[in-house]
């Protein structure tokens, strides 16, 4: 998928369900002013995994990156789920990973500062105190609820103070 494609619309009965195997797609809705918000955020996963018993998508699915996507055709998976109860264990075990890490996201949110939200990124969706920036930092202010200009303030803080090190499209914490 090219950066910027839709995977699916609001509104359209859904057909596929989609892995995203690398790169960034985003789930979104218009808000009452028409501004895009949202929802989730997905590198690596399913997403649209909630409108498999539904009878319509109820947001957009967005490309934000160069993406290498894998489409399942929604029939099948639901046939899979019924008839293995294998497979049935491991997608309920993916969907409460995803839960965690919604939480996880809500809590980020619910912190007062952008510190304390960068921090809070790093350390519980990073990996070994790293965590990559692959669609930007526009992306990434838009992750943590706050504007593009505050987090770059905050990030040339951390930074100056040596708490963090930016390189190669990634955060580093240097100390918690």
């Amino acid at each position: 998928m090219k950066k910027g494609s839709l995977l699916f619309q609001t509104g359209k009965k859904p057909q596929w369900m989609f892995f995203v195997v690398e790169g960034e797609v985003t789930l979104e809705r218009l808000s009452q002013q028409g501004d895009p918000v949202v929802l989730q955020r997905t590198r690596h996963g399913f997403v649209s995994e909630a409108s498999l018993q539904s009878a319509k998508y109820h947001c957009d699915a967005r490309a934000v990156t160069n993406s290498n996507v894998v489409q399942i055709p929604i029939q099948a998976l639901a046939e899979a789920l019924q008839q293995d109860a294998d497979f049935s264990a491991r997608w309920i075990s993916m969907l409460n990973q995803e839960v965690k890490r919604l939480r996880l996201q809500c809590e980020r949110l619910s912190l007062k500062s952008v510190k304390e939200r960068v921090r809070h990124l790093i350390l519980t969706e990073g990996r070994e105190g790293t965590y990559a920036v692959d669609a930007g930092l526009k992306s990434l202010a838009s992750q943590l609820g706050v504007t593009h200009e505050a987090l770059y303030r905050t990030l040339a803080s951390l930074e100056k103070d040596r708490e963090i090190q930016r390189a190669d499209r990634a955060l580093t914490l240097i100390r918690a």
